[in-house]
């Protein structure tokens, strides 16, 4: 068994990025503080041809050197909205005809694990502030709130590793359908 080189995983670049069909799934960052988990966002919207991330409220927006950190260019590649507010993201979104989740635990939520996407619609996953989560507003302004499941002894993920669970299992889902 050798290791790949780089030069050998035929990536496309951005021209070809860009112009490439994307998975029909938004990111939303609701006021995410850390500019090291907003770059990680970007390199996972990358690597799964995410169509584009939306940033709220305080998230910070590229160019940022403490982004660039993290994203490894893909703030290039990805395609990327900065809104006033969450809710001003939720209404764009369902204007445009998405279906908008929220990525939380609450008393109805639907574990991830049992969620099955709709390839007759868009998608959008809001994904919380590292401390508080998705605001309480805003959780009743979404179609559904999702559960990653977990088994251990903390109450949650770090939000970097929440979008790559949740956005890996959506496309594993979606690109394996019929």
């Amino acid at each position: 068994m050798r290791k790949l080189k780089n030069c050998e995983l035929n990536r496309m670049d951005v021209v070809d990025f860009k112009s490439s069909v994307k998975n029909p799934i938004i990111i939303v960052l609701d006021n995410i503080r850390s500019m090291n988990n907003i770059g990680s966002v970007f390199r996972t919207a990358d690597a799964f041809l995410i169509e584009a991330i939306y940033l709220c409220g305080i998230t910070a927006t590229p160019p940022n050197k403490e982004i660039h950190k993290t994203a490894l260019g893909a703030t290039e590649s990805v395609s990327w909205l900065y809104f006033e507010s969450t809710d001003k993201a939720i209404e764009a979104l369902k204007n445009d005809n998405y279906a908008v989740f929220a990525i939380e635990q609450v008393d109805e939520s639907m574990m991830l694990d049992k969620f099955n996407p709709s390839t007759e619609k868009k998608i959008a996953f809001v994904f919380g502030n590292e401390i508080n989560g998705v605001d309480a507003e805003i959780i009743n302004n979404v179609d559904g709130c999702i559960e990653i499941p977990q088994y251990g002894t903390k109450h949650s993920l770090n939000i970097a590793v929440s979008v790559g669970i949740v956005i890996w299992d959506i496309c594993f889902k979606l690109h394996n359908k019929g």
